[in-house]
């Protein structure tokens, strides 16, 4: 089981049509946010889709403060560490 989620509205693929696609994920025991551009090193990517992209990592970014603002208030929060 992985312990990432991943933006299951987030449908992003490469302009050029190679297949090379987007995914923003995050991780569910820790509140970090994955970027992952999967097949490849580089993804060029229409506007709109680039901006699908930037919403998705928003969501993310928002879904990891809940994780962690959880964690620290949770029962074990005295021995909860903050890593910036």
């Amino acid at each position: 089981m992985s312990a990432y989620s991943s933006d299951q509205d987030l449908e992003v693929s490469d302009a050029t049509g190679n297949g090379v696609e987007v995914d923003v994920a995050t991780n569910l025991l820790n509140g970090t946010v994955r970027l992952s551009v999967l097949w490849t090193d580089e993804i060029y990517l229409r506007p709109d889709d680039a901006e699908r992209v930037a919403h998705a990592l928003l969501r993310a970014a928002e879904h990891g403060r809940r994780i962690t603002e959880q964690r620290s208030t949770g029962p074990d929060s005295n021995t909860a560490t903050s890593h910036v």
